[in-house]
C-alpha cells in the first residue's frame, strides 16, 4: 500500500480546534523575537566586543538556515509522537539559546546561541503550523495564516520592552530575561497542545476546495512533480521578499528617501521609519487575510492575485522608487502580499498531500525559505554593479512568473493529481470488500 487513507471517524468538540490554534499563536509570538528582534542587539554587541557587523550578522544567517532546514526533521517527530514533546523541546532550546547569547564573549559562542535558537524556533514554527493544518482541514488557509501572523505579532508587542531593557540594563540582561520568559511560556503552552484524535467533521459551510483523499508519506511527497513546482514557486517569491526585508535600509538610503519626511493620513515620519512600521503591520495582516481568501476562491487564484500585486508594487519601485511617498506605499503594498506565502503554501501542501503527515510535508516545503535566504546576498552584488532598480526588475520577473505558473501550470497539475488520489482511495477501500465477498 502506497499511502494510508484517513479514518472516517469524527469526534472533536467545537472549541478544540480554536483552542489549539490559540495555543499555537501564543507559541509563535514567543519565538518572533529570535528573528525580528535580532536587529536591536547587533549594534550593542558590536559596541562592546568590536567584532564588526558582518561577523555578528553571520549569526543571523546561521539562525535562518537552522530554523528552516531542520523543520522537516522536527516535524517528523510531530507526526510520529505528537506536538507536545516537540514544543517542549523548542521552549527549552530557545531559552538556552538566548542564555548562551547573554554570556557569549566570543563569536563561536554567539554562533552556537544562534544555531540553538534556529533549532528551537524551527521546532515551534513547524509544529504550530503543522498542527493548525491538521485541526483545520477545511480552513487551512485561515489557520496557517493566523498561526504565521503570530510570528510577527510577538515582535510588535515586545520590541519596545526589549529596547528599553537594552538601554537601561544592557543587551545581556535582555537576552537572559526575555530568553527565559519566552521559553517558559512556550513550555507552558506545550502542556495544552495535542493532535486531533479523530478526523475533523466538515462544518456546515465547508470549503469546496479540492483535497487529496490519500495521506502521502514524506518520502512519497518529495517524489511528486507537484511538490517541486510548489518548492520552485516558494523560492521565487520568498527570495524577493527576504531581499527587501534584509536590505530595506540600504535601499532607502541609496534611493535618497530614507530621511525624507512623509505625511500619510496624519502619520508623519521619515520615509524609512514609516515604511518599516507599515511593512510589519501589512505583513502580519496579510497572512490570515489571504489565507481566508484562499479558503474561499482557491489557492492558485489567490496566488495569482498576490504574486501579481507584488510584481506591480515592485514595478512602481522601479519607475518611482525615488519618490518617498511612493516608496512607503509600494513597500507596504509589497509586504502586504508577501507574508501570504507562509499561509498559502502550507495550506496548499495540506490540501495536496493530506493531513496525517501535514507537519512534515509542510516542513519540507518551508525549507524553501532557507534556500531563498541563500540567494539574498546576490541582491547586494547585483545592486553594487547595476543598482537597486535592476534587483527590483529581477524580483518583478520572479513574482510575475510565479503568478502565471500558479494559474497555468500548478492549477491543472494539482487538479489532475488530486483526481488520481480519489481513484486510488476508492481502489484501497474496494480491495478489502472484494476479498470479503470472495471469502464468502
Amino acid at each position: 500500500m502506497q499511502a494510508s487513507t484517513a479514518t472516517p471517524q469524527t469526534g472533536a468538540r467545537a472549541w478544540e480546534p480554536w483552542f489549539q490554534l490559540a495555543c499555537g499563536i501564543v507559541c509563535m509570538a514567543m519565538i518572533a523575537n529570535l528573528q525580528y528582534g535580532w536587529t536591536l542587539f547587533v549594534d550593542p554587541i558590536d559596541a562592546k566586543h568590536q567584532w564588526g557587523r558582518a561577523a555578528i550578522q553571520l549569526a543571523f544567517t546561521l539562525f535562518v538556515l537552522t530554523e528552516t532546514w531542520l523543520v522537516p526533521i522536527e516535524a517528523w517527530f510531530v507526526d510520529r509522537y505528537g506536538p507536545r514533546v516537540v514544543i517542549l523541546f523548542g521552549g527549552v532550546t530557545i531559552a538556552l539559546a538566548w542564555t548562551v547569547n547573554s554570556y557569549a564573549t566570543s563569536l563561536p559562542l554567539l554562533y552556537l546561541g544562534s544555531v540553538l535558537g534556529g533549532i528551537g524556533s524551527g521546532a515551534v514554527y513547524g509544529t504550530c503550523v503543522g498542527n493548525a493544518l491538521k485541526w483545520f482541514p477545511y480552513r487551512r488557509g485561515l489557520a496557517a495564516g493566523a498561526t504565521a501572523a503570530g510570528f510577527g505579532a510577538g515582535a510588535a508587542l515586545t520590541v519596545v520592552p526589549i529596547a528599553a531593557m537594552i538601554a537601561t540594563r544592557g543587551y545581556e540582561a535582555a537576552f537572559f530575561w526575555f530568553g527565559l520568559g519566552q521559553g517558559a511560556i512556550v513550555c507552558l503552552m506545550s502542556m495544552f497542545l495535542y493532535a486531533p484524535k479523530f478526523k475533523i467533521a466538515a462544518p456546515k459551510k465547508a470549503s469546496k476546495l479540492p483535497q487529496s483523499k490519500v495521506d502521502f508519506k514524506p518520502a512519497q511527497t518529495i517524489s511528486k512533480p507537484v511538490f517541486w513546482l510548489l518548492y520552485l514557486m516558494f523560492v521565487m517569491v520568498a527570495s524577493g521578499g527576504l531581499m527587501a526585508a534584509a536590505q530595506i535600509g540600504p535601499i532607502a538610503h541609496d534611493l535618497g528617501v530614507a530621511d525624507v519626511p512623509v505625511n500619510l493620513i496624519g502619520l508623519q515620519a521619515a520615509a524609512l521609519t514609516l515604511a518599516i512600521s507599515l511593512d510589519r503591520i501589512f505583513d502580519g495582516f496579510g497572512r490570515p487575510l489571504f489565507g481566508y481568501v484562499s479558503d474561499r476562491i482557491g489557492r492558485e487564484n489567490t496566488m495569482f492575485i498576490a504574486f501579481g500585486t507584488a510584481a506591480a508594487a515592485l514595478l512602481m519601485l522601479v519607475y518611482h522608487g525615488s519618490n518617498p511617498l511612493v516608496f512607503v506605499l509600494a513597500t507596504a503594498c509589497f509586504f502586504g502580499v508577501f507574508g501570504e506565502i507562509y499561509s498559502l503554501f502550507p495550506a496548499t501542501a495540506g490540501d495536496t498531500f493530506g493531513s496525517k503527515f501535514a507537519a512534515t510535508n509542510a516542513g519540507m516545503l518551508y525549507t524553501a525559505k532557507g534556500t531563498a535566504a541563500l540567494l539574498v546576498p546576490l541582491a547586494s552584488i547585483v545592486a553594487a554593479k547595476y543598482g537597486w532598480y535592476a534587483v527590483f526588475a529581477i524580483a518583478v520577473g520572479l513574482n510575475a512568473t510565479a503568478a502565471f505558473l500558479a494559474i497555468f501550470v500548478l492549477k491543472p497539475l494539482r487538479g489532475r493529481f488530486i483526481a488520481r488520489t480519489a481513484i486510488e482511495a476508492e481502489s484501497m477501500t474496494a480491495a478489502p470488500a472484494g476479498r470479503e465477498s470472495h471469502a464468502h
